[in-house]
């Protein structure tokens, strides 16, 4: 049997973690496949803050005025398919008590037999988009890291939710491994990012074998590309910047340094992403 189980949590959140949408579209995606029932939802007086998390509101199909909250909550395939069993953590990030989020959905994890646990991210880098998107595959656990060939993540800075999710369950005896997008910083405000979600959803195949349809997310992905290239096509300093990313692009990609490289990259992230305003870091 595979280290991550039969039973297995994919987790994204928005906010911090999730630069061009990547993320969380990568766990809409998955939540479109099939029907889900919710296993556990939290209190978000709990948790959030509402003036950096407002709540929305919408006119119901009787004219009348609903308020939605923002919300994190666990769920679970209604007719699981043979073989490992996909969970969907999914969710706004919190704005405090990190520790109790995290705990109360451990704690329901193990109640409900949980095997592995594997989190989803996305980062704003400086990389080009006409290239293969990175991702770094990481885990803290030597066992998942020998099964999958994953790196071991030598950050040291501060973190935010997805860490500690990592922490606790690896604390609670559940495996877990961590899978990070490279979004081209300079569409970030385009957004949602499909050619991202795309790369996030064949890796976790890769690491799982989670199997989802994603002719559609294709289509969206090249005319994703496509946009960014007409829009580089007015603009000769975008056009050179971009050649420049394609170059060291291309340097990373040699077979004695794209590891380190792409490694590298991520914990640059992390140190800059490390000093801003409000820090809801990873």
């Amino acid at each position: 049997m595979d280290v991550l189980g039969p039973r297995i949590v994919i987790a994204a959140f928005d906010g911090w973690n999730d630069a061009g949408e990547a993320a969380s579209g990568a766990l809409a995606a998955l939540r479109a496949t099939g029907d889900y029932d919710l296993v556990h939802s939290v209190d978000p007086e709990l948790y959030f803050d509402y003036q950096y998390t407002r709540p929305s509101t919408r006119t119901d199909a009787e004219g009348r005025r609903q308020l939605t909250w923002p919300e994190a909550g666990l769920w679970r395939p209604r007719d699981p398919a043979p073989g490992p069993e996909f969970w969907l953590l999914t969710g706004v990030e919190p704005a405090r008590t990190w520790q109790a989020f995290a705990a109360e959905f451990i704690d329901v994890a193990l109640r409900d037999d949980v095997t592995g646990f594997v989190t989803l991210g996305a980062m704003l880098a400086d990389v080009p988009h006409t290239r293969p998107i990175s991702i770094f595959a990481a885990s803290q656990n030597e066992q998942v890291r020998e099964a999958h060939g994953l790196e071991k993540s030598l950050y040291e800075g501060p973190v935010g939710i997805l860490s500690v999710f990592e922490h606790f369950a690896e604390s609670a005896g559940i495996p877990t491994a961590s899978l990070w997008a490279s979004v081209p910083h300079y569409v970030a405000n385009t957004t949602p990012s499909p050619k991202v979600t795309l790369a996030l959803l064949d890796r976790l195949e890769e690491l799982t074998g989670l199997d989802v349809s994603r002719d559609g997310l294709r289509t969206e992905a090249a005319a994703w590309e496509a946009s960014i290239d007409a829009a580089a096509a007015d603009d000769e300093d975008m056009t050179e910047y971009i050649r420049q990313l394609e170059r060291t692009r291309d340097t990373w990609d040699a077979p004695e340094a794209s590891g380190d490289a792409i490694a590298q990259a991520f914990e640059r992230y992390l140190r800059r992403r490390g000093d801003g305003p409000g820090d809801h870091k990873r």
